[in-house]
C-alpha cells in the first residue's frame, strides 16, 4: 500500500526540479533589477479546500499575472529570506498588473498573519474552508501519496497529539524556526477553523477575509468565482472550463470507515459551532 520516502521523491522528482528552479529565478531576481510588484491578494488556504483550483482559475484573469510558484510561502517557510526575495516572486510593476499568493499554509500557521499585515497592510484575503472530516481523511491521503505517512488513518489521529506538542509555540516565538510535523500531521487541528481565522481578522479586520465555503465552490465554481472577483476589486471573466484542479500526491485507498468518520464529527463539533457563530451562517456539512 505505501511506498518508500526515496520512491516517493523519485515519482516526483519533475515537481521537485520545478520548484528548485523557480527558487533560483527569486534569487537571481531578487538581485538588483527593475522594481517588482507585492501580490493584491492572498488565498490563505486552507490546505485540501481547492485552492489549487481556485488558483489556477484566477490565473487566467485578465489582469491578474501569477508569481513564479502558486506556494511561495514566505509568510511560513521563506521568512528569513526577507521582502526583496518576496517581491522578487512576482511580476514587474511595469506590467500594471495585479498578482497573488497563494500559499495554503498561511490561514495555519501561527505567526503568519501578524508577519503578512506588517508587508502587506491593504491585501485582501481569501479563505477557503471545507467539511473539516473530509479535509482530514484528504489531508491523509496526500501525506500517504508523498511517502510521509506510515501509520493507518485512526493512528495518525491518535498520534496527532503527540507529534504536535509545543510546535505551534514555537513556532510563534522563533521566526527561524520551521516544523515539518506541523505541516504534515495537523489532520484534525488544520480542520478547527474559527481560531484560525480569528488571528487574521485581528491583524486585517473582518472586511478584508472573504470566506468560501469549499463544497459550494466545488457546486458552482463559476458563481463562486464571480463573488470572489468582485470582493477583489477586479473585473468579470469567463473561463472556457472550470476543470477540477489539486496538487499531487493522492493516494485512492479504501474510503474512511464509518466509525472513524463519526470519531472526527465529535471532534469537530464544537470548532464548528463557533465557526457558525463567527460567519453568521450554518454551514453545510
Amino acid at each position: 500500500m505505501k511506498e518508500s520516502i526515496r520512491e516517493s521523491l523519485s515519482r516526483h522528482q519533475p515537481a521537485v526540479v520545478k520548484k528548485a528552479v523557480a527558487s533560483a529565478r527569486a534569487r537571481a531576481r531578487s538581485i538588483g533589477g527593475a522594481p517588482r510588484m507585492l501580490p493584491s491578494f492572498l488565498i490563505l488556504g486552507g490546505q485540501r479546500c481547492g485552492t489549487t483550483s481556485l488558483y489556477r482559475y484566477l490565473c487566467g484573469h485578465p489582469d491578474v499575472s501569477s508569481a513564479l510558484v502558486k506556494e511561495v510561502q514566505y509568510f511560513t517557510l521563506n521568512y528569513a529570506r526577507g521582502p526583496d526575495w518576496y517581491r522578487s516572486n512576482f511580476p514587474l510593476l511595469s506590467e500594471g498588473a495585479v498578482s497573488f499568493d497563494a500559499s495554503p499554509y498561511y490561514l495555519f500557521h501561527p505567526a503568519a498573519p501578524q508577519r503578512a499585515a506588517r508587508l502587506l497592510p491593504d491585501v485582501r484575503l481569501i479563505a477557503l474552508l471545507r467539511n473539516p472530516v473530509d479535509r482530514a481523511f484528504s489531508h491523509y491521503q496526500h501525506n500517504v501519496g508523498l511517502g510521509v505517512e506510515e501509520l493507518s488513518f485512526e493512528e495518525a489521529l491518535d498520534a496527532e497529539e503527540g507529534r504536535l506538542a509545543g510546535e505551534e509555540e514555537r513556532l510563534a516565538g522563533d521566526p527561524g524556526y520551521s516544523s515539518p510535523a506541523h505541516r504534515r500531521y495537523s489532520y484534525v487541528a488544520r480542520g478547527r477553523y474559527e481560531p484560525q481565522l480569528a488571528r487574521w481578522v485581528s491583524s486585517y479586520g473582518p472586511e478584508a477575509v472573504k470566506v468560501v465555503v469549499s463544497e459550494e465552490f466545488f457546486a458552482d465554481p463559476e458563481g463562486t468565482l464571480d463573488d470572489i472577483v468582485d470582493f477583489l476589486g477586479l473585473g468579470s471573466f469567463r473561463l472556457d472550463r472550470y476543470e477540477a484542479y489539486t496538487r499531487r500526491g493522492k493516494w485512492e485507498g479504501p474510503p474512511m470507515d464509518d466509525r472513524v468518520r463519526g470519531r472526527l464529527k465529535g471532534a469537530f463539533r464544537e470548532s464548528n459551532e463557533a465557526l457558525e457563530e463567527r460567519l453568521g451562517r450554518l454551514m453545510p456539512w
